[in-house]
């Protein structure tokens, strides 16, 4: 979890987009009002909540809206009770943000060691910052996004022994979309099992494959 750099406005770092069920329609954005302490210098892990009780109503009333009507719907209710009562229970906006990863991770079935990188000692510098962080939790490979692709300095990765893999958001099958969508919405068309499937080994060839 990276909550030791500058919250970004107007990004994904404290809203999400869904579409609809069935496709078209107009996609909406449950959104966590925040506030930032010390304006643009603020980090993620300052970030504070406006209104959790307002926010809190907004977030359920939305996704009750878009998704209500899934076969899905009923299990992914029930585990997001607890994440709705901890935005109503801390102003921290971070929190609430790592609870929602941490509730897709666990529908999903995934296992894997949960870290904040504020624990971990790193330099300063963006892609420094990286290489430092991969070096922390033992990783041979850093998987970049395509955001991340414009900055990443490679040979720095290099010259640490490290791998560098972009990954490219497939267009099909339960990841259509997904570019733009939160997984919440592939999780409500698809449901858990089917999403789940995808992580393992032949399917991240392909996706290897497609984005070389």
């Amino acid at each position: 979890m990276l909550d030791d750099v500058q919250h970004t406005r107007r990004d994904y770092q404290d809203r999400a987009r869904l579409g609809t069920l069935h496709g078209g329609g107009t996609t909406r954005w449950p959104s966590l009002p925040t506030r930032l302490p010390h304006d643009r210098a603020t980090l993620i892990r300052d970030a504070r909540l406006v209104d959790p009780a307002r926010t809190r109503r907004r977030v359920e009333g939305i996704l009750r809206e878009q998704y209500r009507t899934s076969p899905f719907w009923p299990e992914f209710a029930d585990r997001l009770c607890p994440l709705l009562d901890l935005i109503g229970a801390t102003d921290r906006t971070a929190e609430i943000t790592q609870a929602s990863t941490l509730l897709l991770r666990d529908l999903l079935g995934w296992r894997g060691r949960v870290v904040r990188s504020s624990d971990l000692p790193a330099g300063a510098g963006r892609t420094q910052r990286l290489v430092d962080l991969c070096r922390a939790v033992g990783a041979s490979t850093y998987l970049c996004g395509t955001g991340g692709s414009r900055y990443i300095e490679s040979e720095r990765f290099v010259d640490a022994g490290l791998g560098l893999r972009q990954f490219v958001v497939p267009e099909d099958g339960v990841w259509a979309g997904a570019r733009v969508l939160s997984a919440v919405h592939g999780l409500m068309v698809h449901g858990p099992r089917a999403v789940a499937k995808f992580d393992n080994r032949s399917t991240w060839d392909n996706w290897d494959k497609r984005s070389k």
